[in-house]
């Protein structure tokens, strides 16, 4: 029954390279990609460890769907505990990376320890080797890239950022996709691993080819019939959404302290189109191809959130400092959500106008380079950080879409908008439009959504595939890739199950439902009502199966994670 299955465990302190098999019932209940990996990481890791210890472990994980015929199948996850928040942490990035990794016979990779020396992990077939990466330790993504991937290798690699410990670092792939948030790449920069290449020649199969080109047809007739995946992503890739974002008055403009930006037109999908000369780029499998570049110079344009927060947010309409920023966040390997939205703090709280002076401080390690909330924190001004769990918010001000606003106080990794994807239903109408200025029904939608998402990300597919598909399916697409009914039912509760190990993870850090907010300069008489958001998020608890955010025996009996949740005895 072809499934993921073949784990990669590497220890680099001790230089031991073991092949294990993943437990049956661990795939089963979990999927693979962001599942399996956080299941793996709960059993392995000891609680209050040191996210930049070498007790810290970070993996590589895949799922079934990785790498097969089915569409927007390119992408792979990496999980650990982030340095920036504190939480679980998964990431994942498109590519073909995750599909080369496959095809090179693993499917998950697990690092632990940490080398007194840099090194990177060769993955070519089936052999791997450790080798020595001082020549390269020191070098930002692009050469690094350049260097490691002759003869087919693909590369994932971290650039200085990484190596420097910066918690807002990220993991490149292939150079422009990003692991980006949460400062995964100072996880593998304190382990003193440079990069991870792989090569295979495998075949990846599925268990049913003919149900599987069944379901993929399916799919693909509502891919091609979703106006926003065959239009308007494909034309003009993610900054299609700057005017329709701006117009809508959830453009986060001068640090979340407006609404709307006057010069939107200036940094949109459609000036750029009018502007630049510029060629699709695509993951693997992928009609969409929503990223981009510009012909000329060889040099990616950047993607929406990165337009948002280093243009309208920090008050800057010049498209082309937002490229030179974007450029410059990829080869160091920095996130650029964190990034441009701590230069958009900066840019508040020292009364200063220009991107490039903050920008330069976080490449190079400055007190910034910590992030929005420990930066403004240093200076006594802790609600300049438009954060949440200290992880920075992307780019829709969650006033005008309050769905989005009670998914990111209860993401377990901190303010995201891929934890319930709301952008689709609030703000793009699929599947169906939803009042985005309502509470109404979304205590409990959002825990759906949150489910659904969970198991996206472990399948492992990309994100915008929501647009047109749901949840039977994605069932459907699994069932036929490993051979085992998944209802639609069962899709839903498996994500419910990977979402309540998470919350386990994070009240094992003793975090609490305190932390389950939003910055306080969302709420108030132009904002959103507290008294009716905590209303909201305690409904959000009753569905979820919550007491005061700690999941009830009863729940986790029923998800099959009572021994996981063994260690709540005792706690209120």
């Amino acid at each position: 029954m072809p499934h993921i299955e073949n784990l990669l465990e590497i220890d680099l302190g001790t230089n031991s390279i073991e092949t294990k098999k993943l437990e049956k019932k661990d795939v089963t209940n979990f999927i693979g990609g962001r599942g399996i990996g956080v299941k793996l990481l709960f059993d392995m890791l000891t609680p209050n460890t040191d996210p930049l210890s070498k007790e810290n472990i970070l993996i590589f994980a895949t799922g079934p769907i990785t790498g097969t015929i089915v569409p927007l199948s390119g992408r792979h996850v990496v999980i650990s505990k982030s340095p920036l928040t504190g939480t679980v942490f998964d990431s994942s990035a498109g590519g073909y990376f995750g599909r080369e990794l496959r095809m090179a016979g693993y499917d998950v990779v697990i690092i632990k320890g940490a080398s007194e020396n840099p090194v990177y992990i060769e993955i070519d077939d089936g052999h791997v080797d450790i080798k020595d990466a001082s020549d390269i330790w020191g070098k930002n993504v692009k050469e690094t890239t350049s260097i490691l991937s002759d003869e087919g290798y693909k590369v994932s690699c971290i650039g200085k950022s990484g190596e420097k410990l910066i918690p807002i670092s990220s993991i490149m792939s292939e150079y422009t996709h990003a692991c980006g948030r949460g400062g995964l790449g100072a996880v593998m920069g304190s382990k003193k691993l440079k990069a991870l290449i792989v090569r295979g020649k495998k075949e990846i199969l599925v268990s049913d080819n003919e149900k599987m080109k069944k379901y993929i047809s399916e799919s693909m007739r509502l891919l091609k019939a979703s106006p926003v995946a065959s239009k308007g992503l494909a034309y003009y890739g993610t900054p299609s959404l700057v005017n329709l974002i701006n117009t809508m008055r959830i453009m986060p403009t001068d640090n979340f302290r407006k609404v709307h930006f006057e010069n939107a037109y200036k940094v949109s999908g459609e000036y750029i189109s009018e502007n630049y000369d510029i060629k699709k780029k695509t993951c693997y499998n992928c009609f969409i191809a929503c990223k981009r570049e510009d012909k000329k110079r060889d040099i990616e344009i950047p993607e929406y959130e990165t337009i948002a927060m280093f243009g309208p947010n920090s008050m800057n309409d010049d498209i082309e400092k937002i490229i030179q920023a974007n450029y410059i966040c990829n080869d160091y390997g920095v996130d650029t959500i964190s990034a441009g939205n701590a230069v958009s703090c900066y840019l508040e709280l020292e009364g200063q106008k220009d991107i490039e002076i903050p920008l330069k401080e976080i490449v190079e390690g400055g007190p910034l380079s910590k992030g929005s909330f420990r930066y403004s924190k240093g200076k006594g001004k802790e609600e300049s950080s438009m954060s949440v769990k200290g992880l920075e918010i992307p780019g829709y001000d969650p006033r005008g879409v309050l769905g989005l606003a009670l998914s990111y106080a209860t993401s377990n990794r901190g303010a995201c908008h891929l934890r319930a994807y709301m952008v689709a239903p609030e703000i793009l109408g699929k599947p169906k439009l939803i009042d985005r200025l309502s509470f109404s029904g979304k205590s409990g939608l959002i825990q759906i959504f949150q489910n659904v998402s969970a198991s996206i990300h472990s399948l492992v597919m990309c994100q915008f595939s929501s647009f047109a598909l749901s949840e039977e399916e994605y069932a459907n697409l699994l069932s036929a890739c490993v051979g085992k009914v998944y209802t639609s039912e069962e899709f839903i509760k498996t994500g419910e199950r990977i979402y309540n190990l998470e919350r386990l993870f994070n009240l094992r850090e003793d975090m609490t439902y305190a932390e389950d907010t939003l910055p306080e300069r969302f709420f108030g008489t132009d904002g959103i009502s507290k008294e009716e958001f905590n209303s909201v998020l305690n409904e959000y608890y009753l569905y979820r199966g919550w007491k005061n955010g700690v999941p009830t025996i009863e729940r986790l009996e029923s998800l099959d994670l009572k021994n996981e949740g063994k260690f709540l005895c005792g706690k209120k």
